[in-house]
């Protein structure tokens, strides 16, 4: 090789289409393990001359370690290590394949070429992803649909509200846009992993299991100053309040901007989409789900206990919570330490709420597993497993003397509808059983029974079985409440409490009814409303009565997560008392976006969004903001006039689409009345 730097031609539009990786905008090659890709450079006199090629990433590379890689020209790409193939050669230069390993350690790799005895020449960088497109890779996904959707789509639905009422909205995860790519490489290189051992933690990036257990610990800012700081006080001062975000790239070029400071804040959504991006980007297939009636089941025992006082107001004592949703993520990849029907989709958990080997990371723990009540195999199996499985007790407590009384227990309350959306489709998809068999059958209690005695909960000495004070009596009533009426912010809340005598002798009940305003998780944050009332039911009588929650009264207490938890302790006279609760999510009202006229690549398209004020008084402080990958860069903001009652606000701004296909456009309103109103609209780009 002459003296001169050769000059390196990466192929970088052919790459990229064979390697499924065109979507990243880059200067840089992009390339996936285990495949072959072309380049070309000068300066080669004659490449039969002993040509060597040097790759190497991470701090000190070795053979040992599988960070160094030399190879020379051969007649054929190897099955095992790296190889290079001379495709075409001239007078002046040479066009090599160069293969990699299915099992390469990921990241940005020197490449540089030896001639003979010359010192060693760079030719450039470039970066290596997982392949799922692949067969001998840990993340191959035979249903090439399913990977487009779990490795290439940038949109996502997330599932909240509660299980009675479900709710959704877009997410941007924007895996391919500007520097996320480099934010993503840097995160490995902050973890406590690689700060501990940098060379080990290198050497172990060929592992999907071990990158998705280090990247749920850096995507929450505890222990390692990693991504995002978890907030769940209902006051979020001095950062962004969780509902607000729209999109992960806002969140990841932020933490770059401030140096690399945890970005405020986010909720268990925010820390799983943010993994979901991190993981796409890197070639791991990842999707969120989201659990309804999630358990967070502290102590371990898989059972989740909730204490109410005699006004039926829901106390905070002990750590165990059951939240209205919890969101989570599978990501798809082998289980080499399990064994085969181990393998496929593992939960990840990034959102910081117990610690696992020391600092708060959860997962993988193979879905199939959990299904199965093997909570012992790794990682994290009895917590996961409680989230979707927990017993719940309902305990009456007396502070005056520290008594407890159990009101009733239930097997069939957690882990209610978990969702994820569908493939290639805005639609959910209802995953519950690939979690566990059906609530209530002889085989889930089974599995129950199972998991318990795998964690030791079985023995003579077992704290949870039931003591004299847990033994359950059978109740004189039930209760329910219904929702009558429409549940949307702005509006009057119409309730019915229903009470029914079980008995063939009249009862008297003296109901204390209560409704506070919580977040999501169903931590209590106001009270919004009290009150009582006596009555007596004939023998089997059902009574019916209505409760109205006026606007007015709830509107200075909601949360931007705009749930209600209502409560009525009955007590009945001679009798046990009967808890009855409901969680309530109230809807925000509409808003609409049209696209004026045909979205085409590179020419200016017309967006309205169109909102209704519809209360009685006047809305401002209001802000739009709309963002979508391919469809605009960054975020947009626009601020609105203030709305009078029944006003309507149209607001137009212009597109310039990047990228062909179908895109996704999301937008968020809010206002000093409405917090996050979001929707989203696709948008078909043609040519």
């Amino acid at each position: 090789i002459a003296a001169t730097q050769p000059s390196t031609d990466w192929h970088l539009k052919e790459n990229a289409r064979e390697h499924h990786t065109s979507k990243f905008s880059s200067e840089e090659l992009i390339v996936r393990r285990g495949q072959a890709f072309t380049i070309t450079f000068n300066g080669a006199e004659r490449p039969e001359q002993n040509l060597i090629f040097i790759a190497e990433t991470g701090p000190k590379p070795s053979k040992a370690t599988k960070t160094l890689a030399t190879f020379d020209i051969s007649s054929t790409a190897s099955k095992e290590g790296w190889s290079a193939v001379v495709q075409s050669s001239s007078s002046s230069s040479v066009s090599i394949s160069i293969s990699s390993p299915h099992n390469a350690v990921i990241g940005r790799y020197r490449l540089s070429v030896q001639s003979g005895s010359s010192s060693p020449q760079s030719l450039g960088t470039f970066v290596l992803l997982f392949n799922p497109w692949s067969s001998g890779d840990d993340v191959f996904m035979p249903n090439t649909a399913e990977c487009e959707e779990y490795v290439l789509e940038e949109f996502g639905i997330i599932f909240a509200g509660n299980k009675n009422h479900i709710s959704s909205f877009g997410w941007n995860f924007g895996q391919f846009q500007g520097d996320i790519l480099n934010i993503c490489l840097a995160i490995m290189d902050r973890s406590l992993y690689y700060r501990q051992d940098p060379i080990t933690d290198v050497s172990h990036r060929h592992d999907p299991r071990y990158l998705g257990r280090v990247l749920s610990a850096m995507v929450n800012a505890n222990d390692d100053q990693g991504v995002v700081l978890g907030n769940w006080s209902g006051k979020y001062e001095g950062g962004k309040n969780p509902t607000s975000w729209t999109g992960s790239g806002e969140i990841l070029q932020s933490w770059k901007k401030s140096g690399f400071k945890p970005v405020k804040y986010g909720q268990c959504w925010v820390f799983a989409a943010v993994l979901t991006t991190v993981l796409r980007c890197l070639g791991i297939p990842t999707r969120t789900i989201t659990n309804f009636s999630s358990a967070h089941d502290a102590d371990g025992n898989l059972r989740v206990d909730e204490f109410y006082d005699a006004d039926g107001n829901h106390l905070e004592r002990g750590a165990d919570s059951v939240w209205n949703f919890h969101v989570w993520n599978e990501s798809w990849f082998i289980r080499n330490d399990l064994g085969p029907s181990y393998s496929g989709w593992q939960v990840l958990d990034a959102t910081p709420q117990e610690e696992s080997g020391g600092i708060y990371q959860c997962g993988p723990a193979s879905r199939h597993a959990i299904k199965e009540g093997e909570v012992e195999l790794d990682y994290d199996g009895p917590f996961v497993f409680a989230e979707v499985n927990a017993d719940c007790m309902y305990w009456n407590y007396d502070s005056a003397t520290g008594k407890k009384t159990l009101i009733f227990s239930k097997s069939t309350e957690i882990g209610a509808s978990i969702s994820t959306k569908a493939v290639g489709r805005d639609a959910r998809v209802d995953v519950t059983r690939d979690y566990k068999y059906e609530e209530g059958s002889a085989k889930e209690r089974e599995i129950f029974k199972k998991a318990r005695k795998k964690l030791g909960l079985e023995d003579k000495f077992d704290p949870t079985a039931p003591k004299q004070e847990e033994v359950e009596q059978k109740p004189d009533i039930s209760g329910k409440f219904k929702v009558a009426g429409s549940l949307e912010v702005g509006k009057d809340l119409n309730l019915l409490l229903v009470l029914e005598n079980l008995q063939s002798d009249a009862k008297t009940v003296n109901v204390n009814m209560t409704a506070w305003s919580t977040l999501y998780t169903r931590r209590r944050v106001n009270q919004i409303w009290k009150d009582s009332l006596s009555v007596t039911l004939a023998p089997k009588e059902e009574k019916q009565f209505p409760i109205k929650i006026k606007y007015p009264e709830y509107q200075q207490q909601l949360t931007t997560d705009k749930t209600i938890q209502v409560t009525a302790l009955c007590h009945v006279k001679d009798g046990i008392q009967v808890l009855v609760k409901r969680n309530i999510t109230l809807d925000n009202p509409a808003i609409d976006i049209q696209v004026l006229g045909e979205a085409k690549v590179n020419k200016e398209v017309v967006v309205e969004v169109a909102f209704t004020n519809p209360i009685n008084e006047e809305v401002k402080d209001c802000v739009l903001q709309v963002e979508g990958s391919d469809l605009l860069q960054g975020i947009l903001e626009l601020r609105i006039p203030p709305l009078k009652a029944s006003e309507k606000s149209s607001t137009k701004f212009k597109l310039i689409p990047s990228e062909a296909g179908p895109k996704h456009l999301l937008v968020n309103f809010f206002c000093d009345k409405f917090a996050d109103i979001k929707t989203f609209k696709m948008v078909n780009v043609i040519n």
